[in-house]
């Protein structure tokens, strides 16, 4: 398999999935700016919108989105338990979580803030949003380790992805400490720090910055 992603983006889910996979890959790296691929050639020839992350499998089938990638790849190894088997009520759950990472937290939150001609009173609307999702994190966070309970899964990774974003966009995720832990407690596992490395030290920052 191999994994196209860039540093600091949601690209984190699916390739912290693959490490806690054990799954064998080949992870590429891409330049969000120009396009351009590790190693040459242009991104845009894999996806032509031109983001990450994508997985191309060996056969050649090509999956895109970070959330589908992510449970593709949980499900490819059930005994990792990374998502809770199709067919049941926690699998549903797992991806209500999903859905609400990337439509409330990513695409209706973080990701206007990150628009530079975005007026301010315009980013003050996506603020006051994101601060009643956060909210609802930070009280489910308060009774559970993980979004889906006891254990680690794929969600938590997204979260982690998001959390990791807030210091670049001046959010300020203080006041909701259970949110602040879950993201110390993702952190510590190995596959995050791995992903990390090889991401490099952008991503990095972020990290240290949330930390405080």
């Amino acid at each position: 398999m191999r994994f196209y992603y860039a540093p600091g983006t949601i690209s984190l889910m699916p390739h912290v999935a693959l490490i806690e996979s054990g799954r064998p890959f080949t992870a590429i790296r891409v330049d969000e700016v120009t396009k351009s691929l590790d190693g040459g050639g242009d991104f845009r020839s894999v996806n032509p919108l031109g983001y990450v992350p994508a997985l191309s499998l060996d056969d050649g089938t090509l999956l895109l989105e970070a959330a589908a990638i992510a449970q593709f790849v949980a499900d490819l190894e059930p005994m990792r338990k990374l998502a809770p088997p199709n067919g049941t009520v926690e699998r549903a759950q797992l991806q209500a979580w999903l859905n609400f990472l990337s439509s409330e937290l990513h695409k209706g939150g973080l990701g206007p803030l990150f628009y530079k001609d975005l007026p301010e009173p315009g980013k003050d609307v996506f603020r006051k949003r994101l601060a009643a999702r956060f909210g609802r994190l930070d009280e489910r966070l308060s009774r559970n380790m993980y979004l889906m309970g006891d254990a680690f899964t794929i969600a938590d990774a997204g979260l982690y992805a998001m959390t990791s974003w807030c210091p670049r966009v001046a959010f300020d995720v203080g006041q909701w400490p259970n949110v602040g832990a879950h993201h110390a407690r993702v952190a510590e596992r190995p596959s995050v720090q791995r992903v990390h490395e090889v991401a490099g030290d952008q991503s990095l920052h972020c990290l240290k910055s949330l930390k405080g």
